[in-house]
């Protein structure tokens, strides 16, 4: 139920409150309609008092941070939203524990410039740190789960902060035990590195070519960090406000893990319209990984589908992103999401699942 005296109580909890906000400057998409108050929380202690009184009172929240993975309905919320802007980051010889309000790219970036091994290849993700285990993150052969130590999160039932181990979220392809779920909140995480400034073993090819490596190498983490920095700008994954390319939720849609018994026919399809065709394929828990991206491409939506004038297309460098080309709402992301999704089944039987977290929408 809506206190009226709610706004003044969250300010007593240590936050700063904003009234009658527009989301869409708070998500990386730049889509989302109005919130009637913002609390934003510097500190974990703030944080953890204000998403208690909220519980406690029965009030609606959102809880955002970085706004990366998100897709906020045209309608807004009504409720508070709880931004994570707690920013502490302290690096030790063989650790970094950062915030979940920490922008993740600058805790990689502080890592690496520490001579601290193993986050490297997650460079330029946009975003919380809070964030990266509740998708298990990944990219360039490295996911967020192989270097976690532990997590500290609120339990919103209890009430109660504790540390836990990475068995406890059941990490998995860009998910966790906390994905699509308000039982708990990420307050802080501890990231296990090297103190030798090596990264950790090179494993995907498209990163150990550009460094001109070989698979399994280790080199300097600062020649990873810049080399993947550069592999995700050129396919317009780091943020610029600039370039709409950029103004998207990263890779819209998740690399569909096929079951075997499935597979035969899924390659039947694909080879009864393109031909005899290389298709990629890679190990996945419960069958075979294929590109997303591949899959889309050769369904028929190229980079930049459907066109200049569409307010929401997909990148003209990244067919995985959905991109909002200056005034897209959400109602156009999702009805692109749609189309590519339908399309991708209708050609190869192949079911994609968007990554982004949708609020008041669904794709």
């Amino acid at each position: 139920m809506w206190d009226v005296t709610i706004g003044q109580r969250v300010v007593d909890s240590g936050a700063f409150v904003s009234e009658n906000i527009d989301l869409s400057e708070l998500t990386t998409l730049r889509v989302g309609g109005p919130a009637r108050l913002l609390a934003e929380c510097p500190t974990t202690q703030s944080l953890v008092d204000v998403v208690r009184l909220l519980d406690h009172e029965r009030v609606p929240s959102l809880i955002l941070a970085g706004g990366s993975n998100l897709v906020i309905s045209d309608d807004g919320f009504d409720g508070v939203v709880v931004r994570v802007a707690n920013t502490t980051v302290t690096l030790d010889t063989d650790r970094v524990i950062a915030e979940a309000g920490a922008v993740w790219d600058e805790v990689v970036g502080q890592s690496v410039a520490a001579e601290l091994g193993g986050l490297e290849a997650l460079s330029g993700i946009p975003g919380s740190t809070g964030a990266t285990p509740v998708q298990n993150v990944g990219a360039y052969g490295v996911e967020v789960g192989s270097q976690l130590r532990r997590v500290q999160l609120l339990d919103r039932r209890s009430g109660e902060v504790s540390w836990v181990e990475p068995a406890a979220l059941q990490l998995g392809y860009r998910s966790s035990v906390l994905k699509h779920s308000d039982s708990a909140l990420v307050l802080a995480v501890e990231f296990d590195t090297t103190p030798d400034g090596l990264s950790a073993p090179l494993a995907y090819r498209e990163l150990f070519t550009a460094l001109d490596a070989q698979e399994g190498d280790r080199v300097p983490a600062s020649l990873v960090r810049a080399a993947v920095l550069g592999l995700r700008s050129g396919k317009a994954m780091v943020l610029d406000a600039y370039d709409h390319d950029t103004w998207s939720a990263g890779s819209f849609f998740t690399n569909p893990v096929v079951a075997d018994d499935q597979l035969p026919r899924v390659l039947a399809a694909i080879s009864s319209k393109l031909g005899d065709v290389a298709v990629p394929q890679y190990p996945g828990v419960g069958g075979t990984k294929l590109s997303a991206g591949w899959l889309i491409e050769r369904a028929g939506f190229s980079k930049g589908y459907p066109g200049d004038d569409a307010p929401a297309r997909l990148s003209t460098r990244h067919t995985l992103a959905l991109t909002n080309r200056g005034d897209a709402k959400c109602a156009d992301i999702v009805a692109l999401a749609r189309t590519v999704r339908d399309g991708v089944d209708a050609a190869f039987g192949v079911l994609l699942e968007p990554e982004p977290v949708t609020v008041g929408c669904r794709i």
